[in-house]
């Protein structure tokens, strides 16, 4: 038996060696520049060891491949205003490739390999950050002791993450942008208030690294929007969703937050700060305050959305979303419609109902604020006036003595109707 067997082993070895020694192939190059770094993802066709190091006068980046080769065209990629201003490549030690990157400026590399997930296969994700980044700097301490609200506006996914993608091929991270950019437009037209778009452009940020911009800019609310997406194509509806201590409140908010979450291993994140990643994953997240404040703004904006969309659920949501995790800072999440349904797709294609979309987020937010102002912010100034009802009064005697709208001073007080009680204070919000 054992004069048959070794035959056989050696045989199976000399068949199989041909194909072990296969080169990997380099079959896409793909670039995101972002505001503070750019992005280049190899597509390769199986895994690859790689070495990467830097070179300066001029400054360059070298990257050896071992046993790859280069089959995808570096000829008409944009290397646009970015750091970067050319690729090549040249065989190397006859089975290995080196790749040059040719900057601008110096900046500081990382580079990891991430194994496929979903529609991708092995890549090398190679990022470029500025030495000195405006972007990355705090932002800057206000003097006034009135202040404007600042409310940090998050589109889901973007670059290497496409996010959900609909019948006719409309991608997630494209529509959700447009109403970032809408509502963004918005909040910095209203008086008292400031906004931050944590992305203004077609590349990917982490999970994490949206939180802690917000958390740079001093935020005072939290919106991240996406657009829903389910395999049955006839679920239909926009949501709301907050922050769950514990579990989600339905099988769908579960489901749905394990797809967000995916995002850091669909985009790719470095490990290189585990340790980091896990302390502000395992953070103390029952601040009370926060919570609650997160939930009123979930509740007004939902309340606000049902005039403009039709609701999959007419309550708010709790689901574990990671974007959502930052104790300090009253979060929500938007799902604006479900892409996967082909007229909701349709929807948010259309510029009428990005904008409507973004006209009821923004009701939603100053209701929030016009009831709940931050101390020290003009928007306290603006909610600061109080009327005492005299008998006979009604509401719209009194908003049209204060130059208001009357829609206005229903929602800043929670009324309904016109009438009021002789001897009610409510609140005046400003004009």
């Amino acid at each position: 038996m054992t004069r048959i067997r070794i035959p056989v082993l050696l045989a199976l070895f000399l068949f199989c060696a041909p194909l072990w020694a296969q080169p990997v192939d380099i079959r896409g190059v793909r670039m995101w520049p972002a505001p503070d770094n750019t992005r280049i993802v190899f597509d390769l066709s199986g895994a690859a060891d790689h070495r990467l190091f830097t070179l300066d006068n001029p400054d360059r980046i070298v990257i050896d491949l071992k046993g790859a080769r280069l089959t995808a065209a570096l000829s008409g990629l944009d290397y646009g205003d970015g750091v970067l201003q050319g690729i090549r490549s040249a065989p190397r030690n006859q089975n290995d490739l080196r790749i040059v990157l040719d900057l601008k400026r110096g900046v500081r590399p990382k580079s990891f390999a991430l194994t496929p997930m979903r529609d991708y296969g092995h890549r090398l994700v190679i990022d470029l950050f500025e030495k000195e980044s405006a972007a990355a700097k705090p932002a800057r301490t206000v003097e006034s002791s009135r202040r404007d609200l600042v409310v940090a506006i998050d589109a889901g996914h973007g670059g290497e993450d496409p996010g959900a993608i609909g019948p006719r091929g409309t991608r997630e991270k494209d529509v959700v942008l447009a109403i970032a950019r809408i509502l963004a437009r918005r909040v910095d037209a209203e008086p008292g208030m400031r906004a931050v778009l944590v992305r203004d452009g077609d590349y990917f940020v982490s999970l994490r690294n949206r939180v802690e911009k917000a958390r740079q800019h001093k935020a005072d609310l939290f919106i991240s929007i996406h657009a829903d997406a389910f395999h049955d194509r006839r679920a239909r509806g926009a949501s709301v969703y907050t922050l769950s201590r514990g579990g989600s409140t339905s099988e769908h908010a579960r489901l749905l937050a394990q797809k967000e979450n995916a995002s850091d291993l669909i985009g790719g994140v470095s490990l290189d700060d585990k340790d980091n990643l896990l302390a502000s994953v395992l953070l103390d997240l029952s601040q009370t305050a926060t919570l609650e404040a997160s939930a009123d703004v979930a509740t007004r904006v939902l309340g606000r959305m049902q005039r403009t969309a039709h609701l999959h659920k007419r309550q708010v949501e709790k689901a574990g979303f990671r974007v959502l995790k930052a104790p300090d800072i009253p979060s929500i999440l938007v799902e604006t419609a479900f892409i996967s349904n082909p007229q909701e797709e349709a929807k948010l294609r259309s510029a009428s109902y990005q904008a409507e979309m973004a006209g009821a987020i923004l009701e939603g937010v100053r209701e929030h604020f016009l009831r709940n102002p931050p101390p020290g912010t003009l928007m306290a100034e603006r909610a600061g006036r109080t009327h005492t009802i005299a008998r006979g009064e009604t509401l719209s005697t009194i908003a049209q003595r204060y130059s208001v709208s009357l829609q206005t001073l229903r929602s800043v007080n929670g009324i309904s109707g016109d009438m009021v009680q002789a001897g009610a204070v409510i609140r005046i919000p400003g004009s």
